[in-house]
């Protein structure tokens, strides 16, 4: 179905206030990010109206408006050559509205920069490690054998995709470093150069470091020994978040501070060299070991709270985290994810939020068959398909939370279905697709109480939606 993307980015600049109102404008996967002078010059009922869009909301300073995969690339390439704005990035609006900001939604706003653009990256990586997980585990297509036991040839397929999928997650530290640079005003090399650092093939990774750190088979700890006095564990920092997320800051601040002071002639030659001794020593030396300890006691605070209480932890979870993408505090959770898989071997928060997409695409899908309108109808089957696939924004803002009770449905089973497969230690090795294709990145013995759970999260919002039916055509009446 084509679409007039010159007209509706016409209609849109009209109806919020005109292009004289639109300071900045940037678009993310599925949404239009506006800094607006003045909100109140918003017509949200106008909004609402206009073709493909499915929602609006203003949040931290930054005017959303939800339009969907794809078409808002096509809306937001229209907007700039009607209004004359210059392209600009999703941090560019945020840092313009970051007045009206809060500390924590700062916090999360850095998150969200940070590991944005990256996030192909693990989602491939996760994909490739789940698909690998499946060719390698015993007794999950072939009784008390694995589809490498039965068919050796497969070793090859293997061992290369592992290596694709291992890469991401081995050389994190050097994308966070360079995504973390760009967003602490840095230098995006510097920022990879220090990530490569942490993960040096001279330094232990965490299974050696591991081993030496208990003494196991004589093995002992190696240490840089700098004039006699100062001694440096040689230890790497492997699919960690935390060590480079604080050094690739702490490095930001050296290079601007450098770069305030020396002359233009020689910065070339003194910039970089003072910036990488100085960030890599204090990173090996200071942050490394203080930020590995406090990942790990954050993951191991979080895993003891929900070992005290796992199903209201569960339960709470899934039902907050839709309204959490609302907000835009979901993005913290990748690296509580990474820092899980790296500490722990596996994490319990993404299965969740994998269930809580499918369970707002399985409200949707039931707006699909309650729905008599042809346009109502439209919006939810696609918006069904996308949350099915982990983009749950078109489903949330076009169809569920525009009449509640399909949102609250979702949220119920989004709760439900986190509990079950809380209570039944379901873990996953990698971050994936967020919805249905999820089955791919759990622990192959998971997989399933997962399919349990994603049963859960499909029937409950379904059925409470159908059972809902007569109170929701009647607001769909009255709209």
């Amino acid at each position: 179905m084509s679409h007039d993307f010159q007209r509706i980015a016409a209609r849109i600049v009209e109806a919020v206030g005109g292009k004289n109102n639109i300071q900045q404008a940037a678009h993310c996967i599925t949404r239009l990010r506006l800094s607006l002078r003045d909100e109140r010059r918003v017509d949200g009922e106008t909004l609402r109206q206009i073709e493909l869009v499915k929602g609006h909301f203003s949040n931290g300073g930054v005017y959303q408006v939800v339009i969907g995969s794809g078409d808002v690339e096509r809306v937001y390439e229209s907007m700039l050559a009607q209004t004359g704005l210059q392209r600009a990035t999703v941090a560019d609006v945020k840092a313009s509205g970051g007045s009206k900001q809060n500390k924590l939604q700062q916090l999360v706003k850095v998150f969200s920069d940070v590991f944005m653009p990256i996030l192909p990256a693990i989602i491939v990586a996760g994909l490739l490690m789940g698909v690998n997980n499946l060719l390698g585990s015993p007794g999950m297509f072939i009784a008390g054998k694995s589809l490498l036991d039965a068919y050796p040839g497969l070793s090859g397929v293997w061992s290369l995709i592992n290596m694709m999928a291992n890469t991401s997650f081995v050389f994190l530290p050097a994308l966070v470093g360079w995504s973390a640079a760009k967003r602490f005003g840095g230098s995006e090399i510097l920022g990879i150069v220090l990530g490569l650092l942490l993960v040096h093939p001279d330094l232990l990774n965490a299974w050696n470091y591991g081993k030496a750190a208990a003494g196991l088979d004589g093995a002992s700890l190696p240490y840089f020994e700098l004039f006699g006095v100062l001694h440096i564990e040689k230890v790497g920092y492997q699919g960690q978040i935390l060590p480079i997320l604080i050094a690739t800051w702490v490095m930001s601040q050296i290079e601007q501070w450098l770069r305030a002071r020396v002359h233009n002639s020689v910065q070339l030659l003194i910039v970089p060299i003072v910036t990488i001794v100085i960030s890599g020593l204090l990173a090996l030396a200071v942050i490394g070991p203080l930020a590995r300890h406090l990942g790990m006691a954050l993951t191991t605070g979080l895993v003891h709270i929900f070992n005290l209480a796992p199903v209201l932890g569960a339960m709470l979870f899934g039902a907050l985290y839709a309204p959490m993408v609302i907000t835009g505090m979901h993005h913290m959770f990748i690296a509580v994810d990474l820092q899980l898989i790296a500490s722990q071997g596996g994490t319990f928060i993404w299965p969740m939020i994998a269930l809580s997409n499918i369970a707002q695409g399985s409200a949707a899908l039931a707006m699909f068959l309650v729905a008599r309108d042809n346009n109502d109808k439209s919006m939810a089957s696609t918006s069904a398909l996308s949350a099915y696939f982990g983009i749950t924004e078109p489903a949330m803002f076009g169809v569920n939370l525009r009449f509640k009770l399909p949102f609250y449905a979702a949220l119920t089973g989004s709760a439900l279905s986190a509990a079950v497969i809380t209570l039944n230690h379901v873990r996953a090795l990698a971050i994936g697709v967020g919805g249905l294709p999820a089955f791919i990145s759990i622990v192959p013995q998971h997989i399933p109480m997962f399919l349990v759970g994603m049963l859960v999260a499909i029937m409950v919002p379904m059925g409470m939606t159908f059972a809902l039916a007569s109170r929701i055509r009647a607001q769909l009446a009255a709209a």
